[in-house]
């Protein structure tokens, strides 16, 4: 199928590319269908909205920056998405890059994508350990560093 998206125009995607929030994101709930899509820098992805072309999230996995990451999200918001080990789980966070700032990723609001039904939930951590801006290459020299 043909779709319209924000980083490339229009392409041809893979229906295994299809990703399904139930619940929406916050702040754009009532979108519910994206598409997952590599970027042409990794280790970066986007997240396309389906029917919205200029609707597209920067998404990194949070690992990659900081291996002492921890998702203590609730087991039933898992289950609900069919998640009942981490091996079945995707997760991102969502980037934000503004002129002039450093580029920071959103820990405290990861994105949880069950890897064989394509659905997934935006969750909201309470650690305070995870904020909504964390330094993204900050992080990454502090890792390369250790």
């Amino acid at each position: 199928m043909k779709v319209a998206t924000k980083p490339y125009g229009l392409i041809e995607v893979d229906e295994r590319q299809n990703i399904h929030f139930p619940k929406g994101l916050f702040g754009f709930e009532g979108i519910k269908d994206y598409l997952l899509l590599d970027a042409d820098r990794q280790p970066f992805y986007w997240l396309q909205a389906r029917e919205v072309e200029q609707l597209a999230f920067i998404l990194i996995n949070p690992f990659l920056f900081r291996q002492d990451y921890e998702l203590n999200i609730d087991d039933e918001e898992l289950k609900a998405i069919g998640i009942t080990s981490v091996d079945k789980a995707l997760v991102f966070s969502i980037v934000t890059m503004l002129s002039g700032s450093p580029m920071t990723a959103n820990l405290q609001g990861p994105l949880v994508i069950n890897r064989d039904t394509h659905i997934g939930l935006q969750a909201i951590l309470s650690d305070s350990r995870w904020k909504t801006r964390h330094d993204v290459m900050a992080e990454l020299a502090a890792v390369r560093q250790s």
